[in-house]
């Protein structure tokens, strides 16, 4: 497995890593057992993967805790990022007073005494800048040793920017993908500033795992697209199937188009299988061909950046 650096903090991570949103998630996924779960996480870091991307409010609270689980007694062999916002108790608030106790909870379910990083989730805009006290707050945190390093995780450009320009951050996550290239507008400023780049949704919530056509179904989160958004996205997904052959996935493509930019220090893809675990790992292995790289640009250009998809 290729490894990034990770920002300032001194170390480096696996560039394809480990997202743990689904670990626990009996709302929105049918949930793994328990064992299988902590065995997953397991076989990640015997293949060389060590970076895992987790929240409080994942599996209320679970995903946190099945990874402290299987990371008790390795957890030198691992980078975790984690976030403040919307807690385990299914609750909202990025009340500058909750930072403290919602970072001592994730490491208490967490079971270490720091965590790698740690992000705003998606937070208004108008907390940005950090006129409310909340990096304050952080380094105070980061002063005790409870966090090597903090940032926000965010949608756009604006919000991107807005952070870039205002504060000293060290990590930050994006979304990006072969169907949401935006945010690829601000990659330069921020690696000219350190920050380390996380990407989420790299699949463009399974749209660019190829298994989904015009006439698939959703349930759960999933079930926001309407008839007219998934007949587009399915068009698209056509459009786009030279970047397979014989020992290509669309997923290992996806992963390696995110992969192609250099400013990129990890993209974490959800995980429930084995098989799934060995194909996201397997896109490391090999790099995009560039003409591939150039022609998804073109597209998103062209004919993707105005058309309404969601996310």
């Amino acid at each position: 497995m290729n490894r990034r650096r990770y920002g300032s903090t001194g170390k480096t991570v696996s560039e394809i890593g480990f997202g743990a949103w689904q670990l626990g998630n009996k709302q929105d996924w049918e949930a793994m057992e328990d064992r299988a779960a902590v065995s997953l996480v397991h076989e990640a870091l015997e293949r060389g993967m060590n970076f895992f991307d987790t929240a409080p409010g994942y599996g209320g609270g679970a995903s946190e805790t099945l990874l402290g689980a299987a990371l008790s007694g390795r957890r030198a062999g691992a980078v975790i990022n984690t976030k403040f916002g919307h807690g385990a108790d299914g609750s909202t608030s990025f009340d500058t007073d909750h930072i403290r106790a919602s970072i001592e909870g994730s490491l208490q379910r967490l079971q270490t005494d720091y965590v790698d990083s740690v992000l705003i989730h998606n937070p208004p805009f108008e907390l940005l800048d950090g006129k409310f006290g909340h990096y304050h707050e952080l380094d105070k945190l980061k002063s005790e040793g409870k966090i090597l390093s903090y940032g926000v995780s965010v949608d756009s450009v604006p919000e991107m920017l807005e952070v870039i320009r205002h504060t000293d951050i060290g990590v930050m996550e994006v979304m990006f993908n072969i169907f949401y290239q935006e945010t690829a507008e601000a990659f330069k400023l921020a690696h000219e500033k350190d920050i380390a780049l996380i990407v989420k949704v790299p699949l463009d919530s399974g749209w660019l795992s190829g298994k989904y056509d015009s006439s698939s179904t959703f349930e759960g989160v999933r079930s926001r697209w309407s008839p007219e958004v998934i007949a587009k996205r399915a068009a698209l997904v056509d459009r786009i199937r030279f970047i397979t052959d014989e020992e290509t996935t669309m997923t290992m493509a996806a992963l390696r188009f995110i992969l192609a930019h250099p400013e990129v220090t990890t993209v974490i893809p959800g995980v429930r299988s084995s098989a799934q675990l060995a194909e996201n790992i397997s896109a490391s292995h090999e790099v995009m061909p560039p003409e591939h790289v150039v022609r998804l640009k073109e597209l998103w250009d062209k004919e993707i950046r105005d058309q309404q998809l969601g996310w």
